[in-house]
């Protein structure tokens, strides 16, 4: 049976987890919470949100692991409508981060169950995704585990992110490759 499985590979502690999650998220996707009162909720979750910071309805997903207090957002961070935001691990954004609409960050690859025959060419692993300060994500661009985005950097709509990225960089494209700096830094 899949879920007697499921359930042996995350153990009781991890299905404990899960079922508080799914909790949390339930409240924080039914209830019509202004950005200001989601804010609260995900600090009262665990999170550390810094002032001003607006956060539009968005999908968390693998709470079991890190929980809500893997995520970290500075000052005055705007977070658009239908990001996903996978907290396998920590995801950290500095002050004045912006993740336009549809942004999706994973921090984890997992192919399927310990026994599926890619886990050994593409073994699990998670790695926490960090934006800098200033830092720009367009929308329905992807982020993947590990990845550092360096402070005032720029990530064009769609793109996709596989490895760091310079501050005062523009990215673009599938992979996400260099096309311009900005702000003399380089």
């Amino acid at each position: 049976m899949k879920l007697g499985k499921a359930l042996r590979e995350i153990g009781p502690g991890g299905a404990w987890r899960y079922g508080v999650g799914q909790v949390k998220l339930t409240l924080l996707r039914c209830l019509l919470l202004p950005p200001q009162l989601r804010t609260a909720l995900l600090r009262l979750f665990g999170s550390r949100i810094g002032s001003g910071a607006l956060i539009h309805p968005v999908t968390f997903s693998n709470l079991y692991r890190t929980g809500l207090k893997g995520f970290r957002c500075g000052r005055e961070c705007f977070i658009g409508e239908e990001c996903f935001l996978d907290m396998a691990d920590s995801i950290i954004l500095g002050d004045q981060v912006t993740l336009s609409a549809r942004v999706t960050i994973l921090t984890h690859i997992n192919v399927g169950y310990r026994n599926h025959p890619l886990q050994r060419a593409f073994p699990a692993r998670t790695a926490p995704v960090e934006i800098g300060s200033g830092g720009f994500v367009g929308a329905g661009a992807m982020i993947l585990a590990g990845v550092k985005i360096g402070a005032e950097a720029f990530v064009a709509a769609g793109s996709v992110v596989n490895r760091d990225v310079l501050e005062g960089s523009v990215v673009a494209g599938v992979p996400a490759q260099v096309i311009r700096t900005v702000n003399n830094r380089h």
